[in-house]
């Protein structure tokens, strides 16, 4: 895979309450991706940039919603979002080590 793509995949963490809960549980993260990201491109990002052990990945795709703003109507992009799931022992640190 070309490394370039592979810095490009990844457009941030996702932090909410819901996306703490998975990470302490399940030893999950989320991240907000890329449309065209595949599984396979978003746990090699992973795996490079965060110098972790991916063992599997789940995309969601979210839906942008109708919004409106007075009389005019409008439309929120739809995104995509990745639950990673990483091996025994690694673990990703958003809070910068306080």
């Amino acid at each position: 895979m070309n490394q370039e793509r592979l810095m490009t995949v990844l457009l941030g963490p996702l932090i909410s309450e819901k996306s703490t809960l998975a990470a302490d549980n399940n030893q999950q993260f989320v991240f907000r991706v890329m449309p065209d990201a595949t599984k396979r491109e978003i746990g090699s990002a992973v795996e490079k940039l965060f110098e972790v052990k991916v063992d599997g990945v789940q995309v969601v795709n979210v839906k942008g919603k109708n919004k409106r703003f007075g009389a005019r109507l409008g439309r929120r992009s739809s995104w995509r979002k990745a639950y990673v799931r990483l091996k025994p022992g690694y673990d990703i640190d958003f809070g910068g080590g306080a």
